[in-house]
């Protein structure tokens, strides 16, 4: 690059530090919000990234190339983004408010293109190196798309996090040689000036996982102070001064600052730097290599060499660079005055009726600007697979049978349908035989970037090694999980090639990874993910295993459908259905409800149960009635009118249940019927649909100020205003709102304590879901009403 481009280029990023930092000034002293609430931003973070961002956008990147920039930075990327013409300049001043500027970048909320979001720390970080090992998936699978670089821009505390390292240390993202970490090593948190230096520790991690390591210390004066006589006495000193005595000289000056920097130094220092007045002083012992152009844009083509294997970069820098809260401990959320941003606006030689103007396109910057933005523009993707799932495999079972088992011999057929198969992609945290994934990997192997040698047979379970598989094992981090099962879910984007991703994990450990599952349901990304086994059904296994709040976080989690499906049947048409959606097209079956967008959430059990109740509802309702029903969330599996003839007249409760504990609502039924009592039961599949529908009736009426109806899935399975017993293998919250849904009394049953170990009837007759316990609960109904 010759000298005229780095002109060019610092112009330019003088321009984005100007920009960035006036968007966060704009949002919190020109736009008032009324509450009172402070509107916050990171000036100093966006700061120290400036020079790293700049050489990237306008002068190193490829339209293939993603990159997840750090939560703290996102002024500066849309600053970028205005200068090369992809922001609309109103945008500008709209930094967290309602409808402009995220706080952090955002895939889905953003008004620019946004490769990954960020904002829950280390996530971002993570997502670009399961986005190319998604990649290398697709390219084995597909034919190789066109090269891409996965980048992530992130801050040093950012290591602090655990989930970045299981993600580092991970076997299926080993070897991925178009992954760069840039690590802004400015050397703040928070809270504080970071004592000790860790590069050593950090260094000697990444090096350990197989990566290649950069380190970006030191600009061009420094570099050409240590190459005169007794340079290195100086580069030593600088080395082993300590972090806090050398961020202190960012906010000093003249002979304040020579004395700061001498505090401790070794004889002959005080002599090295005689020559250099105190003007020049600062400049030059702050001279760190992640403001340096020419030192990043080395660094960069140092990791493109690199191929077989990560990188990071480790890019030392000022938080606060160009600013005059440079390097004080206490800037991480700190705001420039008024005065200060004047000062900084008249120093860019810019007014307030030109301050938010772009580059002249006629300059060099602008035509720079220009350039950059036609060799970065990207035609769209297609989200849609253009294959039809079918509504049902058609699993049926003569004999008790889980919804787990259920579920891997459904995988299994939908492999052998030739349209759908080759776009199924599995992955589990080292569970994928215990969750029944084994018949899938049987039929389709396991993927490896090369083919891999097998050393054991074993007839049940053939691990078959190679690039054809279509099972990614992972190491035993459900983070690792999630973080997948998102960029596989976002491969329509990233990778030109949409897939039908499916993880499982045990369901009690969903929490272990929700931080991971919610990032990736925030970004936008479509998946299923199973849950098995799940509650104190999985009785032996003890509290440890026991999961009891999953149900209430898959009907919560915002870009989540969560299902609970009983019965072989009920789970084919529901995971048939999901798949659909995701492969863009609609259900049939779910059109009493509006196209969903996003991932399924299936929680199964390993209880077998009888089918003969389910078939006998077939048998009355038909499969079209039923399926209906069953993919919008309910329908009656009993109707004690039609099962008890001689009840109708008797006193009428309704025992709504999901997943295992059906054997003992039914048999409360029965029960409840010898003792003269109509009790309907209704097998909620899924609580989310019906909530979601209940939902929309009620909003829609306080919006309208008119009376709510009641949606047509709830009409279906649900007698209006009569009692209702809720009976759920997890918290008894989950499903409680169901009497308010209905109009009525309601008795929730469930788990609101932690488990232990024993058999299914014990644990069910300590937290009262046998029938004689469900039978009472139906009574206090009824005297409540």
């Amino acid at each position: 690059m010759t000298e005229h481009d780095l002109d060019v280029l610092d112009e330019i990023q003088r321009r984005v530090l100007w920009l960035a930092t006036r968007i966060v000034d704009a949002a919190n002293h020109d736009r008032a919000t009324g509450d009172g609430v402070k509107v916050g931003g990171h000036q100093a973070s966006s700061a120290s990234l400036v020079t790293a961002m700049t050489a990237l956008w306008f002068a190193h990147l490829d339209a293939e190339d993603r990159v997840a920039v750090k939560p703290h930075a996102s002024p500066v990327f849309h600053a970028i983004q205005y200068l090369l013409g992809n922001l609309d300049r109103s945008y500008l001043p709209r930094l967290r408010a309602r409808g402009g500027l995220q706080s952090y970048p955002s895939r889905t909320k953003d008004p620019d293109a946004v490769d990954f979001s960020t904002g829950s720390v280390g996530l971002g970080a993570a997502a670009p190196l399961f986005a190319a090992a998604t990649r290398r998936y697709v390219d084995a699978h597909f034919g190789a798309r066109p090269h891409s670089r996965f980048v992530a821009l992130i801050g040093d505390a950012e290591l602090d996090e655990g989930n970045i390292w299981e993600a580092v240390a991970d076997p299926a993202t080993t070897g991925l040689g178009n992954v760069m970490w840039l690590v802004d090593f400015n050397r703040q948190s928070l809270d504080r000036v970071v004592p000790g230096i860790r590069i050593n520790q950090w260094r000697g991690q990444f090096e350990a996982a197989g990566w290649h390591v950069v380190e970006v210390k030191y600009g061009r004066r420094l570099a050409e102070a240590y190459a005169r006589p007794g340079g290195e006495a100086l580069r030593d000193w600088i080395d082993a001064m300590p972090n806090e005595q050398y961020q202190s000289l960012f906010g000093l000056t003249g002979p304040a600052l020579r004395k700061q920097f001498l505090d401790g130094a070794p004889a002959g220092i005080d002599e090295l730097i005689a020559h250099v007045d105190d003007e020049e002083l600062g400049p030059l012992v702050t001279d760190l290599g992640g403001h340096d152009l020419q030192a990043m844009l080395d660094a960069y083509a140092q990791c493109d060499a690199v191929t077989d294997r990560p990188s990071v970069v480790f890019a030392y820098t000022v938080k606060g660079w160009g600013l005059p809260i440079a390097g004080n401990p206490r800037n991480h959320s700190a705001l420039l005055s008024s005065e200060q941003v004047d000062t900084l606006r008249a120093a860019q030689g810019l007014t307030t009726e030109t301050e938010w103007d772009r580059l002249d396109p006629a300059s060099p910057a602008g035509i720079q600007a220009g350039a950059r933005r036609e060799a970065l523009s990207r035609a769209p993707r297609e989200r849609a697979l253009g294959v039809t799932v079918p509504e049902s495999t058609g699993v049926r079972a003569n004999k008790p049978i889980s919804t787990q088992e259920a579920f891997g011999r459904v995988l299994v057929d939908l492999a052998r349908d030739r349209e759908v198969g080759r776009y199924l992609v599995t992955t589990a945290p080292d569970v994928a035989t215990s969750t029944n994934l084994a018949g899938f990997i049987n039929k389709t192997g396991v993927f490896a970037p090369t083919e891999q040698r097998s050393w054991t047979e074993d007839r049940m379970l053939r691990w078959t090694e190679s690039p054809a598989g279509q099972h990614i094992e992972l190491g035993i981090s459900e983070m690792n999980l999630f973080l997948l099962l998102g960029q596989l879910g976002l491969s329509w984007d990233l990778s030109g090639q949409p897939l039908l991703p499916v993880g499982t994990v045990y369901d009690p450990f969903v929490l272990r990874g929700l931080d991971a599952f919610l990032y990736g349901t925030y970004s936008g990304s479509r998946f299923v993910v199973a849950g098995t086994p799940s509650g104190i059904t999985l009785a032996p296994e003890g509290g440890a295993h026991q999961s009891t709040i999953t149900a209430s976080v898959g009907l919560e989690l915002p870009g989540v459908t969560f299902v609970e499906p009983a019965y072989a049947a009920t789970l084919d048409w529901l995971l048939c259905d999901a798949l659909g959606q995701i492969a863009g097209g609609s259900s049939p079956a779910a059109t009493a409800a509006p196209a969903e967008d996003g991932a399924y959430y299936f929680r199964l059990s390993t209880r077998p149960l009888d089918q003969a109740p389910f078939e006998a509802a077939r048998a009355r309702l038909g499969d079209a009635v039923l399926r209906r029903q069953v993919v919008a969330g309910a329908y009656r599996l009993v109707d004690a009118h039609q099962a008890y003839p001689h009840l109708v007249d008797a006193p009428v409760v309704q025992l709504a249940a999901s997943g295992a504990v059906l054997p003992e609502v039914l048999a409360a039924a029965a029960e409840l019927a010898d003792e003269g009592i109509a009790a309907h039961v209704v097998d909620v599949t899924s609580l989310d649909r019906l909530y979601r529908a209940w939902q929309r009736t009620l909003r829609q009426g306080v919006r309208t100020a008119t009376v709510p109806s009641v949606p047509g899935a709830l009409r279906s399975a649900f007698a209006d205003r009569v009692p209702v017993v809720t009976v759920h293998d997890a918290a008894s919250h989950a499903m409680a709102w169901l009497g308010s849904a209905v109009g009525a009394p309601a008795v929730p049953l469930g788990v609101d304590e932690f488990g232990q170990s024993g058999s299914v009837a014990e644990l069910y007759e300590l937290h009262d879901l046998l029938p004689g316990s469900i039978v009472n609960a139906a009574l206090a109904a009824i005297a409540l009403r």
